[in-house]
Parts: structure tokens; C-alpha cells; sequence
């Protein structure tokens, strides 16, 4: 549904986007993050025809963004990082007003700004001008308009910037609806918001994409290995010889609690679940197993592993790094 090819965007001698390529498929929903001056913003200006790239391809829904790039916004809802909204509007006035920029037919505009107003769950606030909402609000409307025309692809920077929990909660909750009908990137600053939300995520530091998987397969290639946390009530003993015997565990570290617990953490060969063994070798010598859940590197962990300063060779993630640069920063987030 969306696919980039070797795009660059430079500003005279700074480039903000530097030969990257990536994939969304269809009713996808990617992740696309990276720090301040990464290049994010730039790459989505691009995938919308805001500003030209200076080198690459961008194909949106069968179009080419910069050969075809009226089919291709046709088929594109974009919501910027600050929502282009008409203070002196109402909000039904303004998405009435974008309805008919966005080519939808007479007879299905009111049902289309209604549906969208309930949808993003603005409908109270259709006779409010634009200018008197709270930030929230504002960026809930600028949502409305971004699916107001039912595109296939939407392009949503920052969408819960600015949004209490409850609201966080409840857009997150419309994002994952929209999938399936709607191909979708999302860039965020908010970590979790990623791990709930999307399947796939792309990390672009210094305008090159540094890893591009799944949340759970990026946790497991960074890692390099499998850990496992028991709680375990040995009466006193040590569990490590124990646990060490069992077939494919390379290391066990045991702390003493009180009333005769354990807190053991247990790592394991990469690719194998050993949480079976484990318990079994723990009930075998008597003990009470009373926790045994695996420990994941958090998102906020691998996000700091691929975009530190310290090369990846040190870190230990040069498999996981498709590109490295030694860019400038870029002058967008």
C-alpha cells in the first residue's frame, strides 16, 4: 500500500532524510519513530506531496507521490503535527468546509462530517468555533478531518499530542478500529503508545532507518537471549544448581528473599521456551513455584540502544542496524 525507495531530502547541505526504503501493507499499522531532528516529520511531508524529495520514489495506493500526486492525495488523510484548523469556524463548519475541498459528494457531506464528528467523539463540540477549543480537541478535530473522506492511507503525526489519558485511551482505541479499512503511519513520541497500537515499527535516527520489525522481534534480536523470572519458595536452598541443569539455560542468578524466597532470574538459549522445563524442575525438588513470567526489553530500551551516540559494534546491535550516518541533525522532529 505504501512503499519508499532509496528517498533523500536535503536542505542545501544538510540532509534531513538520507536514502531510506520501507514497506507499509495493507490495513498495516506502523510505527514510525526516532528523535528530534530525525527526519520524521520530513518523510511524512514527503509520502503527502507537501515538498518534493530530492531523491527517491514514494508510491501511495498504486500512485506515485511525486508523478501522480492528485490520485495520490486523494487516497491519503493526513493529520500534522499541529492541525490546520479556521479559529473563526465552527466545528461542523470547518469539516463541512474540508468536505467539499476533499471532493465528497454533495448528498454524503453531512453524513460524512457526522460520522467523523462521532467518531473522533467531537460530536458536542459541532457548534464551538475552532479557535475556542482546548488543545485536545484540537487535535481530535484535526482527526475528524484527516477521515472525513475515507481514505486508504492515513498519515497521523503526533495524534494524541496535547490529549489527556481518557483521550490517549480512546484514540488509541479508534486507531486500532481504523486498521483493516485504512493503511496507516503513525509517528509518536509516547513509546507505549506504539507497543499497543502497532504491529510494525520503523526507527529512523539521523535520517537513516536503524531497525525496521515488529515490536516483539526487536525485543528478541536485541536481547540476544531469552530471560526468565521465578519467584520460587525453597525453604532457604539455593535453586541455581538446579536450574542450571536444565537443557539449554546459560545462566542463573539467584537473591535470597525473605521467609526462605527466591527471586531467580534464569537466561536462556535465543529462540527456545524453557518456562515448562523450568517449572518442572522446580516442583521436582519440592519447592512452590509462585511467579515465572519472561522479562522483554522494553520499547524504551531498544529506542535507546539504536539511537545513543555510541556505535553499534559496542552495543552489540550491528545485526539489527540497516543503515548508519553520520548526518547532521535535521531541522524537523
Amino acid at each position: 500500500m505504501i512503499e519508499v525507495s532509496h528517498l533523500t531530502k536535503s536542505y542545501g547541505s544538510v540532509t534531513a532524510v538520507d536514502d531510506i526504503s520501507f514497506r507499509v501493507e495493507p490495513g498495516e499499522i506502523l510505527g514510525f519513530l526516532g528523535p528530534n531532528g530525525a527526519g520524521k516529520t520530513t518523510t511524512m511531508r514527503v509520502l503527502t506531496g507537501y515538498m518534493p524529495a530530492t531523491e527517491g520514489r514514494a508510491v501511495v495506493a498504486g500512485f506515485d507521490v511525486f508523478e501522480q500526486p492528485i490520485e495520490a492525495k486523494r487516497r491519503i488523510g493526513y493529520l500534522p503535527e499541529t492541525p490546520p484548523l479556521y479559529p473563526e469556524m465552527t466545528v461542523h463548519e470547518y469539516l463541512s468546509f474540508v468536505a467539499r475541498i476533499k471532493g465528497v459528494p454533495g448528498g454524503e457531506r453531512e453524513q460524512r462530517v457526522n460520522s467523523s464528528m462521532e467518531r473522533t467523539r467531537i460530536d458536542d463540540m459541532a457548534g464551538r468555533h475552532c479557535g475556542k477549543l482546548s488543545k485536545g480537541y484540537r487535535q481530535r478535530v484535526g482527526l475528524a478531518q484527516a477521515i472525513l473522506h475515507n481514505p486508504e492511507v492515513l498519515i497521523l503525526d503526533e495524534p494524541t499530542a496535547g490529549l489527556d489519558p481518557k483521550q490517549i485511551i480512546e484514540t488509541r482505541e479508534l486507531v486500532k478500529e481504523l486498521a483493516g479499512d485504512h493503511t496507516i503511519i503513525l509517528s509518536t513520541h509516547i513509546l507505549p503508545e506504539v507497543s499497543q497500537t502497532c504491529q510494525r515499527v520503523v526507527i529512523i535516527n539521523r535520517g537513516r532507518v536503524v531497525a525496521e520489525d515488529t515490536p516483539d522481534n526487536l525485543t528478541a534480536r536485541l536481547r540476544g537471549a531469552e530471560t526468565v523470572l521465578l519467584e520460587i519458595d525453597t525453604n532457604g536452598a539455593d535453586p541455581a544448581p538446579a536450574l542450571s541443569a536444565v537443557d539449554g539455560v546459560t545462566r542463573v542468578t539467584a537473591t535470597p528473599g525473605a521467609t526462605g524466597l527466591s527471586k531467580t532470574e534464569v537466561e536462556t538459549v535465543q529462540g527456545r521456551d524453557l518456562r515448562r522445563d523450568l517449572a518442572r524442575a522446580v516442583v521436582t525438588n519440592g519447592w512452590g513455584l509462585l511467579e515465572l513470567r519472561s522479562m522483554r526489553m522494553s520499547l524504551e530500551e531498544i529506542f535507546l540502544h539504536l539511537t545513543t551516540e555510541e556505535t553499534d559494534e559496542d552495543e552489540g546491535g550491528a545485526d539489527l542496524v540497516t543503515a548508519t550516518s553520520s548526518a547532521p541533525e535535521a531541522p524537523d522532529a
